[in-house]
């Protein structure tokens, strides 16, 4: 990288010019600096763009920035937006613009399809393919403490600039092998906005609590519904308001007022007394007066048919045998979730049943199910038998 090309923006009139020049591109590298540690929304401190010819890397902070050339930018439908995994950068320009950029091109997926593993990081996503070599020291810099100094500038702008040859030759082998279809069914996954969006209401299903007390997982569902919505509303981490752990035992202590919350571990009375604890209480009263029939049900009950520990097991292999033959990551083909779905009930609509899944392991999943054919092994590799 020329670090002499490095166009450092701090005006909106630079940004603007800079983007201007861009909507000619076929495509774009993209990436950004930010930071969330004491924050719920992220703080967006710098946005690195590339071009065939410009590399730019922009203070989000300065004075006066006015950031809406990018969102211009970022929609326009002739230009590709490249990003390594770009989830947390597309969540930032939708909070900013309300829309995700597209068309949209994650090089940390493209290279699951591609055989690269299971998200591959970039420094080693470059070093694979263009024998470059990413420099971590400003990996945990402060982004939001100015001025910059000239080496986390050259660092912030490498994000971008190496992506482009990333993206090039991702483009050509995905097209090679014919998986540009793969891919474009998992990039239609992240141009919904629903991706980056989180529903309070559904907050707790991350929780993964095991219980068979519907009412105790209303509570819990409530609990962290509120915790979503307070930590949106005060701005901070949703861990910094109230930790995962704490959720099931609130939950169950079932706290009517502020005295008898303060008895939850972790919950000082002078949190169960403010405005906070407050809401809280009021939070778990509603949930409380929620009739049976409105309450979430067990994620499994207890006397609910399991899936066979052994066709998991079976299928896990059948699963890891089609991902090498086909150099794709297996956790891209199917999860653990999608597996011990399939085992219990073959009809059910489930992800591997679907598309380039299906045709690359489902259809065989099936056919392992059924009996119709058996798995051996060949040499250190797995064979099919059919039956």
């Amino acid at each position: 990288m020329n670090e002499d090309k490095i166009e450092f923006i701090a005006t909106a009139e630079a940004l603007a010019a800079l983007c201007a020049r861009l909507e000619g591109e076929a495509f774009v590298t993209v990436d950004t600096e930010f930071m969330r540690e004491k924050t719920y929304y992220p703080e967006l401190c710098l946005v690195q763009i590339a071009g065939a010819n410009d590399v730019a890397v922009v203070d989000a902070l300065a004075p006066g920035m006015d950031l809406s050339p990018l969102g211009t930018l970022l929609a326009k439908p002739e230009v590709v937006k490249v990003f390594h995994a770009c989830r947390q950068d597309v969540e930032i320009f939708l909070l900013l613009f309300d829309a995700v950029p597209t068309p949209l091109f994650d090089t940390q997926v493209a290279a699951m399809v591609a055989g690269f593993g299971d998200q591959v990081g970039y420094d080693s996503l470059v070093a694979a393919l263009t024998g470059g070599h990413i420099d971590k020291a400003h990996r945990f810099s402060d982004w939001s403490a100015r001025p910059l100094s000239k080496s986390q500038i050259n660092y912030a702008a490498a994000d971008v600039t190496h992506l482009r040859e990333v993206y090039e030759k991702l483009l050509a082998k995905l097209g090679k092998e014919g998986r540009l279809e793969w891919l474009a069914e998992e990039m239609a996954l992240l141009i919904r906005p629903e991706t980056y969006r989180v529903d309070p209401e559904r907050a707790y299903e991350r929780l993964k609590i095991r219980s068979n007390n519907r009412r105790q997982l209303g509570l819990a569902k409530a609990i962290a519904a509120w915790r979503e919505r307070e930590a949106q509303r005060i701005n901070i981490p949703r861990g910094r308001l109230l930790k995962d752990e704490q959720i099931p035992e609130i939950a169950s202590l079932a706290p009517d007022d502020a005295e008898s919350l303060a008895k939850a571990r972790g919950i000082s009375a002078g949190f169960a007394n403010g405005k906070s604890g407050v809401s809280l209480l009021a939070a778990i009263a509603e949930a409380k007066a929620l009739p049976e029939a409105d309450l979430p049900k067990p994620e499994r009950q207890r006397d609910a048919p399991k899936a066979s520990p052994a066709l998991v097991s079976l299928l896990k292999v059948l699963l890891a045998a089609a991902a090498e033959k086909n150099n794709v990551a297996a956790r891209l083909v199917a999860s653990g979730d999608d597996i011990e779905a399939l085992a219990l009930d073959e009809t059910a609509p489930n992800p591997v049943l679907e598309g380039w899944r299906r045709e690359m392991f489902g259809e065989t999943a099936l056919r392992l199910i059924r009996g119709q054919i058996a798995l051996s092994t060949q040499g250190k590799r797995i064979k099919i038998i059919e039956l």
